[in-house]
């Protein structure tokens, strides 16, 4: 894929968004990626953690960095399954059940996967009924709603639909929908950042120092497998990829140029390694926002701050609707893979 090819990065995207990964049952996604980076030709494997990492041997295996972009995707988890096949669910990171609407989802069993609706219930009520303060007052919370299923409890149980079972939007409502140079999509929280990987893993042929590349696990529900990679692999930077969001009070614009963090909810990203990531888009005359977030988290800042790096940066892109029905520049998305793949080829990954 090269590096501005609009039309690959759609359907690369596509693909990734139409393989299902809420968090901590990400085998659908796994799979597909290690076929990918084994298709690039550099090493990958799984580890204890369900990361997926790449491997791209540098001219100095004395140092390393590595690059993060998280394959979870938010969604819910079944907290009991009831009568009349109605299953009640709880969030899964950050999702709400006013943003996904009701419509299908899709409950992943044990044994098979189960297409349900997200329900509120009825519309035309009065306020004997408790949907009515729904419609009125206040949001749907996850308790307020259920998922339809029309299954019976036997049925159910042979699916494999149990608490702790996963819930994700119907992969039918999933394919992403293209709008000029810009891509909508649930899931782009991730998947777009994923799409980066594999782009990198076919661009990237001489850097300076080994580059991991890590699909993380489980990052909407704490960062674990980015924090379970670094206590076991060292490194001496990580830059991690992420959606940034499109908002009146942060300085951010739509289009093509990615966003550096300075700040995040959980502390600063390095200064020094922030100066080398915008030196070397300024080479490229690519354009760089820079911002700091609030209620913002990424593998990075919170590696970071538990010690577990050193030094770490946050490259993301401006996305409108973040854990929503999400839209972004796909040329944004692009610029970030163009600046990782030459700063693994320059001396700034060997400076430290």
């Amino acid at each position: 894929m090269t590096l501005l090819d609009y039309d690959n990065l759609f359907q690369t995207i596509e693909e990734l968004v139409l393989h299902h990964s809420p968090s901590g049952a990400e085998g659908e996604i796994d799979q597909l990626l290690i076929r990918r980076f084994q298709t690039a030709g550099v090493e990958v494997w799984q580890d204890s953690a369900g990361n997926v990492i790449a491997k791209i041997a540098g001219q100095n295996p004395q140092k390393a960095i590595a690059i993060t972009a998280h394959k979870d995707e938010i969604g819910g988890i079944v907290k009991q399954v009831g009568k009349e096949g109605r299953v009640e669910v709880r969030r899964l990171g950050g999702a709400f059940p006013w943003v996904y609407g009701e419509g299908a989802v899709d409950l992943l069993g044990d044994e098979q996967t189960i297409t349900g609706i997200l329900s509120f219930g009825s519309r035309h009520i009065s306020h004997e009924s408790p949907q009515k303060s729904q419609q009125e007052d206040t949001p749907v919370r996850w308790e307020d709603a259920w998922v339809e299923t029309k299954c019976t409890l036997p049925e159910l149980e042979v699916a494999g639909i149990r608490p702790g079972t996963r819930m994700v939007v119907g992969k039918h409502r999933k394919r992403p929908v293209r709008m000029k140079d810009w891509i909508a999509s649930y899931t782009l929280d991730n998947k777009a950042s994923v799409a980066i990987l594999l782009a990198l893993a076919e661009t990237v042929k001489k850097p300076a120092v080994d580059v991991y590349l890590v699909a993380s696990a489980k990052e909407e529900v704490g960062a674990i497998g980015a924090m379970y990679f670094t206590q076991k692999q060292h490194v001496d930077a990580l830059i991690a990829l992420e959606i940034c969001p499109l908002s009146p009070e942060y300085p951010v614009a739509d289009g093509v140029a990615p966003v550096l963090l300075s700040q995040d909810g959980y502390g600063i990203y390095d200064e020094t390694l922030n100066w080398q990531i915008r030196q070397v888009a300024q080479k490229l005359f690519i354009p760089v926002q820079l911002a700091t977030l609030s209620g913002f988290g990424s593998d990075a800042s919170i590696a970071m701050k538990f010690g577990h790096v050193a030094r770490a940066a946050c490259l993301s892109f401006a996305t409108q609707n973040t854990h929503g029905y999400e839209i972004a520049h796909l040329g944004a998305i692009a610029n970030c893979t163009h600046i990782l793949c030459a700063y693994c080829e320059t001396e700034f990954a060997n400076s430290y």
